[in-house]
């Protein structure tokens, strides 16, 4: 399999953890949605990563999806996820709102980088609803008393979370400061495991070529 996209996305980077957890091995593509936008086409009409090219050269795309399929693939034992029910549904929860919270990061990164007039109104909507994902977060990780948010093991939303906070933290480090220490203690936590630390790129700003 191949995997497309760069690590600093943090979309690309919670599916190569994932796949580095449950020992599934894939070949890197580096690729920018900017500067190589041309390779990613022939597999991903839209452009964006992460892409996983399977073996026999189907291309799953959107994170969710491609976690969807590794899910399955490893089996309802290993996968980092209830199968169903309540417990399966709370985790979504968390790994929505987080998707969320990143893609709102990555809007609001655009419109300071992309834009030479910023629209203030949509600045102001972003940082807004950034806000709020990180006090619900914070909240509810707070409540939490076991090492990772729904038990004793790492699972996707603790994933997720940690690789937004990550992404969100080095393109708007004024947005993910002390007020959140919950949050801050979770993705110490996780960057510390072997996997963040492999699976890990700071932080380059599109370019827009």
């Amino acid at each position: 399999m191949i995997l497309i996209g760069q690590y600093d996305s943090p979309f690309v980077r919670r599916v190569a953890i994932a796949m580095r957890l449950y020992g599934i091995d894939f070949e890197h593509k580096p690729w920018s949605t900017f500067g190589d936008a041309d390779k990613i086409a022939p597999y991903n009409p839209l452009r964006r990563v992460p892409t996983l090219v399977l073996d026999g050269g189907e291309a799953l795309i959107e994170s969710a999806m491609i976690l969807d399929y590794l899910d399955d693939r490893i089996g309802p034992e290993k996968a980092m996820i209830a199968r169903s029910g309540e417990a399966r549904w709370r985790h979504l929860r968390i790994c929505a709102l987080a998707m969320g919270l990143g893609d709102k990061g990555v809007s609001l990164l655009y419109e300071r980088v992309l834009r030479k007039e910023q629209l203030d109104l949509w600045v102001e909507r972003c940082k807004a609803q950034i806000a709020g994902v990180l006090e619900v977060l914070e909240k509810e990780r707070a409540a939490v008393k076991t090492p990772y948010w729904f038990g004793e093991k790492v699972g996707h939303a603790d994933i997720a979370v940690a690789c937004v906070l990550r992404f969100v933290g080095e393109a708007h480090p004024a947005l993910f400061d002390a007020r959140y220490p919950a949050l801050k203690a979770h993705s110490a936590a996780c960057e510390a495991l072997p996997p963040f630390q492999e699976i890990v790129q700071p932080l380059a700003p599109p370019s827009g070529d």
